[in-house]
């Protein structure tokens, strides 16, 4: 085995989030189509006894105590789950911002089941991978195995992974961390006619069709989040006045927003306009899938 694994931390973009209400337990029924993105965190492992975690990168900072870190939370989850298991130390390079509907936590925890699952010569498909996964947070199961899919209760009912085509998009962060307990506290329903819950997705064979499709759909929490951070509208605004934009909408409980353009050139020229209004901003071309 190498000294050091390494896996990819892909961002999780929610194309669509549906609120269905809010449980007795306190938490919200969802529906969200997710695809992820090209651009994400990195995760080494060093296997070994102990079990520790270092932060690098842009982000770092925003990153708080190790011990509330979710890679060190699915690792605990994993080793409560696996007798005797092989931890080590662990490398995160941070590079997507915290607390920015992108999943990047839940994202960096998928990778350390998925790291320490090969240190440990566990199966993909080992179901103490998805329960700990499941015990440390809604979002870790979908990141497990990043491909585009429904997530449906709190997050933990995944469908198939769903064919979409590939999507240029541009991400944008103002700054501001939206926290999501406050968001979802701000959620209302809606009195809007819409598609009966748990519907299946249409056959979508081309980007046009995937395009009309998302924008039949919307996020229940962009109201929500814009009345705790405003800077989200202005986001909004500026996605949807840039050239070649063909949908902008929220990701997740914000702040991150994204576009979709028909080309990686349209996709870069936004970006370079937006950089120069907005130096302050976090932004990022990517491909989602």
């Amino acid at each position: 085995m190498p000294s050091e694994l390494v896996e990819s931390a892909p961002a999780k973009v929610n194309l669509t989030l549906r609120v269905l209400g809010r449980r007795a337990d306190g938490y919200h029924d969802i529906e969200s189509l997710v695809a992820f993105a090209d651009i994400g965190d990195r995760l080494v492992l060093t296997p070994g006894d102990a079990l520790t975690l270092t932060v690098i990168g842009p982000g770092a900072a925003q990153t708080g105590a190790e011990a509330d870190n979710l890679v060190t939370k699915a690792a605990r989850a994993l080793a409560a789950r696996v007798p005797a298991l092989r931890a080590g130390a662990f490398r995160l390079e941070k590079n997507l911002p915290v607390a920015a509907g992108l999943g990047g936590g839940s994202a960096d925890a998928a990778a350390a089941l998925r790291l320490l699952a090969l240190a440990n010569a566990l199966a993909p498909d080992d179901p103490r991978l998805r329960d700990a996964a499941q015990e440390t947070g809604a979002d870790v199961p979908v990141c497990l195995d990043p491909r585009p899919r429904v997530m449906r209760g709190i997050g933990e009912i995944l469908s198939a992974p769903v064919s979409l085509p590939r999507l240029h998009a541009l991400l944008v962060n103002p700054g501001v961390a939206v926290p999501t307990k406050l968001v979802f506290s701000g959620w209302r329903p809606s009195a809007n006619a819409r598609r009966p819950a748990g519907a299946a997705l249409p056959n979508i064979e081309n980007e046009e069709q995937c395009l009309k499709w998302l924008a039949s759909e919307a996020n229940d929490l962009e109201a929500p989040a814009i009345a705790l951070a405003p800077a989200i509208a202005e986001v909004l605004a500026s996605l949807r006045a840039a050239a070649g934009c063909r949908l902008a909408r929220m990701s997740g409980s914000g702040a991150t927003c994204f576009a979709l353009f028909a080309s990686f050139e349209e996709t870069a020229s936004a970006g370079k306009n937006l950089r120069a209004q907005f130096p302050d901003w976090w932004i990022s071309e990517t491909r989602l899938g």
